[in-house]
């Protein structure tokens, strides 16, 4: 196990007994979980952390630009609306800090964590506070955020229960949760079950997007999981129209695409068929 460092600052208190590490821009990132393998059938499934420390190598290839860059802003802009200058928010799963940094400019501090060594050092380089940790085991004291959220990652977490319990814990009462989840009412989920793998590792192309594990809900599932603390307060679709990710790249039609996207995301309805859900919930006071 890794050595806690000294606190930061900038990041709230960790919880007592915590073996996470803050991540400053000079520290080193240590291994904090044994690497694992494991087998299903045919596909040999990696565990999460190294899968992602794989795919940070190669995570910010295409993320700059078309369909992830809108993705990534509609979803930071979505967040925005529950926060405000003087707010405290929680990224869990803040992966490089592509979304974390679109957020920390808006609020009064934003922290991110990741079970990823390999992506925590690209989300250092963006002057980020960033902590090494787990969503099933969140390294800071209870009540310690106005806001939490998650994007791309709940999907991939199989204790999901026992991740939002988490996520509530460190909420403050009367604190927003938004939580992205991947969903089975959504051309996104047809052309998944379609597709052949995607390799994701530029060092090891025997690595690819099927070997990590992957979660589709629906929304009663999505409530089902929630404490009795949390209270859904409305959903956003995401990516709801899109059927490739190369049409946000096209002149013409990516600026339409993506306006059409943005109207999608809050219409009754066509919000229910985006590709993510996003799911805003508020902890009830205290």
């Amino acid at each position: 196990m890794g050595r806690q460092l000294a606190p930061n600052p900038h990041v709230p208190p960790l919880r007592q007994g915590s073996t996470a590490l803050y991540m400053g821009r000079c520290s080193q990132v240590r291994e904090i979980v044994p690497r694992k393998r494991f087998c299903y059938g045919q596909v040999m499934r990696l565990d999460n952390r190294r899968y992602y420390d794989e795919f940070s190598v190669s995570y910010e290839r295409h993320r700059h630009s078309g369909y992830h860059a809108f993705i990534d802003d509609l979803e930071s802009s979505l967040v925005r609306r529950y926060v405000t200058p003087n707010s405290t928010v929680l990224e869990a799963g803040c992966g490089t800090g592509l979304v974390l940094s679109r957020i920390a400019p808006h609020v009064k501090r934003a922290v991110g964590v990741d079970l990823s060594g390999g992506m925590l050092r690209q989300a250092q380089t963006r002057k980020l506070h960033v902590v090494q940790g787990s969503v099933t085991a969140l390294p800071f004291a209870d009540a310690s955020f106005d806001m939490v959220c998650s994007f791309k990652v709940l999907a991939h977490v199989e204790q999901i229960g026992r991740a939002m319990s988490e996520l509530a814990r460190v909420l403050r009462p009367g604190g927003f949760l938004c939580t992205e989840f991947y969903n089975t009412r959504s051309l996104r989920y047809l052309i998944k079950r379609l597709k052949q793998p995607t390799q994701i590792a530029a060092a090891d192309p025997a690595i690819h997007d099927e070997q990590v594990f992957t979660r589709y809900d629906s929304l009663d599932s999505v409530k089902s999981y929630l404490p009795p603390c949390l209270q859904v307060e409305t959903v956003y679709g995401l990516r709801v129209l899109t059927p490739l990710p190369a049409l946000h790249k096209v002149p013409v039609v990516a600026p339409v695409l993506q306006q059409l996207e943005r109207t999608a995301a809050e219409l009754p309805g066509l919000r229910g068929l985006g590709g993510f859900m996003l799911v805003v919930a508020r902890k009830a006071p205290g």
